[in-house]
């Protein structure tokens, strides 16, 4: 008997058909021994009708009361699954995030977990009943609901599951695992069956949509057995993340090509070339809560320097109104930008032992004309920003470069 924790995505509750198919699953599950908790998201396009019509009363919400409002979706859910399961001969009882005390800081609309108090779960699923929770959402230590942002869901689900220390959590999606890149763009991407927590870490940071990163760190940080299945198909094993490198001799040096659209590129030019400049225009940027992505300084010359950096594009207009103000305190010489950009990266553990790879990136983008703004590298990964209409070029070619096309 194993205790499983199963999170089941928007579109995979998006009806009452779909509630009652993921109702029928889990309820196999526990027929089979198994104690299963289940965490819903709310049903597809909910959460966006519930921002539109704060929208409509405040134009800026206040994020306590968006809270409040957006954490109603997944309640809709959680009520109707139970109910589902209980119309099939199952027992089972749904939690809001603040019933099973999900305590989380006070960051409004993008919360953080601190603890899970497990007891009442555990107390239900050794009783017989599958334990169905609301993604997306707990308490903080006042008991104001808040909501974990964007892709909250997974991250309650492994959070769940480190806290019960469950065997196994299943991420149930509309894809049936992990692609090297999205087949949308290339037709020819290949499902992995496995993939290095490190590997699935920088894929969800570059834009890969499976799965949202606070769930990948989460569940490496606590060696959660993760997996990501299909809710529409019943035979797969998806693909599993695990913390061990396959020992594979076959194993390509790359495993997947990730993407992102959403960035944008900002740069202050004739900045004084002197120490603290980073600091002082970063650290504006901080202050607005704006995440940073790729930086670039270049070398100094008469005295000034140029300094460029990338944003996620829905930041742009925020972050560009700071750096006008900075570039008047710091006396640059003007503060350009481009929303017209692209990141795409190639990622694979492989890289560490196998020198090259960028120059083989490079050469592959050079041959098809396609000019790289920007380049930053870790350990395991190479991105590169480009004009955003050679996307889906850059993907194909690198796809095709490293071999994943007929990767088997």
């Amino acid at each position: 008997m194993a205790l499983i924790v199963q999170k089941y995505g928007g579109t995979s509750v998006g009806n009452p058909e779909r509630i009652k198919n993921v109702a029928k699953r889990v309820a196999r599950f526990q027929s089979q021994g198994h104690q299963v908790v289940v965490v819903v998201s709310a049903m597809s396009g909910e959460t966006n009708k519930l921002i539109a019509l704060a929208k409509e009363v405040q134009a800026n919400p206040d994020p306590r009361e968006l809270d409040m409002i957006m954490s109603t979706g997944e309640q809709v859910t959680i009520g109707l699954l139970a109910m589902a399961l209980k119309d099939i001969g199952c027992e089972a009882k749904s939690y809001t995030g603040g019933q099973v005390k999900v305590l989380t800081d006070s960051t409004h609309t993008k919360a953080r977990i601190l603890s899970i108090d497990e007891a009442n779960m555990r107390r239900d699923l050794d009783a017989g009943n599958v334990v169905v929770v609301a993604g997306f959402q707990g308490v903080d230590a006042d008991g104001n609901i808040t909501t974990l942002g964007r892709g909250g869901s997974d991250t309650s689900g492994v959070a769940l599951a480190a806290a019960l220390k469950a065997d196994e959590c299943q991420i149930y999606t509309d894809v049936d695992g992990v692609y090297t890149t999205d087949p949308r763009v290339v037709p020819e991407a290949k499902k992995l069956d496995t993939i290095t927590f490190e590997e699935m870490l920088e894929m969800a940071s570059l834009g890969s949509k499976v799965l949202q990163i606070r769930s990948v760190e989460f569940a490496g940080k606590y060696k959660v057995k993760l997996r990501v299945l299909s809710s529409f198909q019943d035979e797969g094993e998806g693909t599993l993340i695990t913390v061990e490198e396959e020992k594979n001799m076959e194993q390509p040096i790359i495993s997947g090509i990730a993407f992102n659209r959403d960035e944008a590129k900002l740069t202050m030019l004739g900045v004084p070339d002197k120490p603290g400049i980073a600091y002082q225009i970063l650290g504006a940027i901080a202050d607005a809560n704006i995440d940073v992505d790729m930086i670039i300084q270049n070398v100094g010359h008469d005295g000034t320097t140029d300094f460029s950096f990338t944003v996620n594009r829905g930041e742009y207009a925020k972050a560009m109104g700071i750096l006008e103000k900075v570039k008047a305190e710091l006396g640059a010489r003007e503060v350009t930008g481009d929303n017209k950009i692209c990141k795409v990266s190639a990622v694979g553990v492989g890289m560490r032992s196998h020198p090259g790879v960028a120059s083989q990136m490079f050469k592959a983008l050079a041959d098809e004309g396609i000019n790289i703004q920007m380049i930053s590298t870790s350990e395991i990964k190479i991105s590169v920003v480009l004009d955003e209409k050679y996307l889906e070029l850059a993907v194909r070619v690198l796809h095709r470069t490293f071999g994943l096309d007929q990767q088997v």
